[in-house]
């Protein structure tokens, strides 16, 4: 599901404490254990199992991406093509650590993702998120403004019909048409970035 913890926190950016290498990057199978922890400590995202996390890290690994700071992941993004929309890209979920935050790092992963050869032919984003995530909202919305693109949401799974009342209402969310070079130029599948 498409959401998003990253709550702006800590100090400013510009300050020389804050003054970070991240290293984003495609996952593998032994960043399993890290995202599954990183996930749980980002509440109110939803916790899959550790094996559904080793399978996204190794089977999915071109659709998702980790940001790694000092050698721990502080961030994380999932996502795979839609066997029947080769030129779609579903985003199920963003996960800001606390040492990420404020930094524009969820939009950085997207970005990072966009940039790459699995994702050449993606013109379209979709994702699910609850109307109260106003996180997920803010990025999304980011996401379309900053590349002329449109926004359109329906409900999709329902809070009664499909979550038993267990879950809020998701709302489908698309984006597009994304342009054919939706990304930076600069972009590339692994960089480091100088945070300032």
């Amino acid at each position: 599901m498409g959401h998003v913890q990253d709550a702006a926190a800590g100090a400013a950016a510009g300050d020389a404490s804050q003054r970070n290498d991240i290293v984003l990057r495609p996952p593998t199978a032994a960043d399993g254990a890290a995202v599954w922890d990183l996930v749980a400590a980002c509440r109110p995202l939803d916790q899959n199992s550790l094996y559904m996390n080793l399978i996204q890290c190794s089977h999915f690994a071109d659709t998702c991406v980790v940001a790694e700071r000092d050698g721990a992941i502080v961030g994380w993004v999932s996502g795979h093509v839609p066997p029947n929309q080769p030129d779609a890209y579903f985003l199920w979920q963003v996960a800001v650590g606390e040492n990420g935050r404020g930094r524009g790092l969820a939009t950085r992963m997207i970005d990072d993702l966009f940039a790459r050869d699995a994702l050449k032919h993606a013109r379209t984003l979709i994702t699910t998120i609850t109307p109260g995530n106003a996180a997920s909202w803010a990025l999304f919305r980011g996401f379309a403004k900053s590349r002329g693109a449109a926004l359109r949401d329906q409900p999709w799974f329902d809070k009664d019909e499909h979550f038993a009342g267990r879950h809020d209402t998701e709302h489908l969310v698309t984006i597009g048409p994304l342009p054919a070079a939706s990304a930076s130029p600069d972009m590339s599948t692994t960089r480091k970035e100088s945070l300032t």
